[in-house]
């Protein structure tokens, strides 16, 4: 298997024996620290994470890194449990949602009913500020047409590249600061809060509508495989294939040009990612006997990760103009 680099989390748990992927956690020795937190302590604006439609990524589970550190740099965070049309966006300044639609069904299913997604693009619009995140299949495909209200497209599959060597493929992609723009959430609000690198960990690939910027811009040649079984078997066919380029023309696709999106919409800001992990800290622990060393992955692994969450939601919050 010529899977270089394969990235942790669900896409390694997935490749591992079944007695392995039992021991994916959140890190427990992370703690984020802010040394100029934007607000006092519990002053700032409130967000609000989205529990309410199957998701994989939730305030005191997957997503409890992301939630301490944005505690530590003084935002009111809550979990979200009502729908969007029943009095979940009372009270909200943010509103993340990150991999809905957790279901093993088969074609995935919508995560968010048509009145939902018009409450909130209608909320958006009229000034509500929004953190979309859906990761590699499933989960794009369950905020697909969430997404495109907004004129985002989904690759809804597993994002790629070639290693520098070509003959392997990783989905740990690395963005590096010379590939970034002039967007204010790479610069901060000075220089001690300039992003110097971000690192995705599988996910799938994006397009934005007319003016978005891209933030986090495909590496040149990514493609994208439709689901897991798909990227395994191209996986496996690189290792024997004479003419790698069939097998990869075969079983995948070009990427979308972005893996992160930010805009204005309305009155509203939109932030749109294309992997979770980069924003919590996760740790996969083998035991003893496997032979194998523990893995970080998240914030915990990337340092660029964190100032990147926080100046994200410094952008949508208007810390940033």
């Amino acid at each position: 298997m010529r899977l270089a680099a394969l990235a942790a989390g669900v896409l390694a748990l997935a490749l591992a024996a079944p007695t392995l992927a039992q021991q994916q956690m959140v890190d427990p020795d992370f703690r984020p620290t802010v040394e100029r937190p934007a607000y006092a302590e519990a002053q700032g604006p409130v967000v609000t994470i989205d529990e309410a439609h199957l998701n994989y990524h939730r305030m005191n589970g997957q997503y409890a890194p992301f939630a301490a550190l944005l505690r530590a740099d003084g935002y009111r965070v809550q979990a979200g449990t009502l729908a969007f049309d029943a009095g979940g966006l009372d009270g909200v300044d943010v509103l993340v949602i990150a991999n809905a639609g957790a279901t093993s069904e088969q074609p995935t299913p919508p995560a968010f009913t048509e009145a939902e997604g018009a409450a909130l693009e209608a909320w958006v619009r009229a000034g509500g500020k929004l953190l979309l995140i859906a990761d590699h299949t499933p989960f794009g495909a369950a905020a697909e047409a969430l997404a495109a209200r907004f004129g985002v497209r989904m690759g809804t599959g597993y994002a790629f590249a070639m290693t520098d060597g070509g003959g392997d493929l990783t989905t740990n992609l690395t963005y590096p600061a010379e590939a970034f723009g002039a967007h204010p959430i790479f610069a901060g609000r000075d220089a001690s809060e300039r992003v110097d690198s971000v690192t995705a960990f599988t996910g799938q690939s994006l397009a934005g509508p007319e003016g978005a910027t891209v933030l986090l811009h495909m590496t040149d040649g990514a493609r994208e495989s439709p689901d897991l079984p798909t990227l395994q078997a191209l996986a496996d066919r690189l290792d024997d294939a004479a003419v790698p380029d069939a097998a990869i023309a075969e079983l995948s696709r070009p990427a979308l040009p972005a893996q992160g999106l930010a805009f204005e919409y309305g009155r509203g800001r939109v932030v749109v990612l294309g992997e979770a992990g980069m924003l919590s800290a996760q740790l996969i622990r083998y035991p003893p006997e496997s032979g194998q060393a523990d893995r970080r992955f998240g914030m915990n692994a990337a340092l660029g990760n964190a100032r990147f969450g926080l100046n994200i939601m410094h952008w949508l919050t208007g810390l940033l103009p």
